[in-house]
């Protein structure tokens, strides 16, 4: 994948040129060259275009001329007369890893919050005696929940997940039940931490990795340190293949067998953006992307025809904001949204 802000500098760059005067045929054949190599370039030309209108910069500075000039700005103490603006170190939002945790609606939040507490509190208790500890953690739809587990170490669960948690002195034992979580295992080479769902277990000792359930597969995105892959027996006994995954690894696991790829550390990581608030698309299906979007948010996206469906789309969205990305498929493709209190459904225009 190319790097986001580096697209988002490059379509900085034909904005400013496209809005300066001289634009010529052959410039515009170019910057239509530029927005068909990937649906990521498109979407990124179309929002820096839509905030930068928006800000009403251009208006401001266009007072008095005709509508569309670009008037000049004022000439700079070393003489650059260059009258174009320059956008080139123009970024969206930076992401703030303190907002994980602010993303349901405030009581509910709060409310959940209390809740772990005190389960945990009397969870603790439990393993203080028995050495045994027992605890199931939820999050709803919308939430992104940070726990501390008894052994130091944390998982982050995505939107509407659950997990069921067993601490013995012997092996640290959890259940993926439903969605998604983060793991930051904490070291202890006496007791494996192993993630168990599916049929399938991943095990480590001290690392950070994500496991993902879906209805046909589950996916494990390894960021440090490394985990072992394991499946259970087939059907003739046998026993399965195990798969040891270093950092940068993102694993596929269903019906046909463990899909191993290796990528660069920045690469893995982006399937996990969403612990920020965010989705990154590389030329995903509209289809594949409604669906991330769907797990997030109880306003959901339909899709109308198998046309728009079809559509390819690249880029990182905030996931909160379904109404935004609608907007601006209604921009630059031709998607046409029709809005309910429940649902938005796109359709082909």
């Amino acid at each position: 994948m190319t790097d986001s802000r580096q697209i988002e500098q490059q379509a900085a760059d034909w904005l400013v040129r496209r809005d300066a005067d001289g634009w010529t045929a052959r410039e515009q054949t170019a910057l239509d060259g530029w927005l068909g190599e990937s649906p990521r370039h498109k979407v990124a030309f179309l929002r820096l275009q839509s905030a930068w209108n928006e800000a009403g910069r251009l208006q401001a500075w266009a007072a008095g001329l005709p509508a569309g000039t670009v008037p000049p700005r004022a000439a700079p103490a070393d003489g650059n007369t260059d009258a174009r603006p320059d956008l080139r170190g123009i970024t969206f939002a930076p992401r703030h890893a303190g907002a994980r945790d602010a993303r349901g609606p405030g009581w509910r939040g709060v409310a959940a919050a209390l809740t772990l507490v005190a389960v945990g509190s009397a969870a603790w208790g439990g393993w203080q005696l028995s050495g045994r500890e027992q605890a199931q953690y939820a999050s709803t739809v919308g939430q992104i929940q940070t726990v501390t587990l008894p052994d130091g170490s944390t998982a982050t669960l995505s939107s509407d997940s659950r997990l069921d948690v067993r601490i013995s002195r012997g092996e640290r034992h959890i259940a993926l039940l439903q969605g998604e979580a983060f793991f930051d295992v904490a070291h202890d080479t006496r007791r494996p931490f192993v993630v168990e769902t599916e049929g399938r277990r991943v095990a480590a000792v001290g690392t950070r990795f994500s496991v993902r359930r879906d209805p046909q597969a589950i996916r494990v995105v390894v960021t440090d340190g490394k985990v072992r892959l394991e499946s259970r027996a087939g059907a003739d006994g046998r026993a399965q293949p195990v798969a040891l995954l270093p950092a940068g690894s993102v694993a596929t696991a269903g019906r046909n067998g463990v899909l191993v790829r290796s990528l660069p550390l920045a690469e893995a990581e982006r399937y996990l953006e969403w612990r920020d608030g965010f989705l990154t698309f590389d030329d995903a299906s509209l289809a594949d992307a409604a669906s991330e979007f769907n797990r997030f948010n109880t306003r959901k996206l339909e899709l109308g025809d198998a046309t728009v469906a079809a559509l390819r789309v690249g880029g990182n969205f905030r996931w909160s904001n379904a109404e935004g990305f609608a907007r601006l498929l209604e921009q630059g493709f031709p998607v046409r949204a029709e809005r309910h209190e429940d649902r938005i459904v796109l359709y082909t225009r």
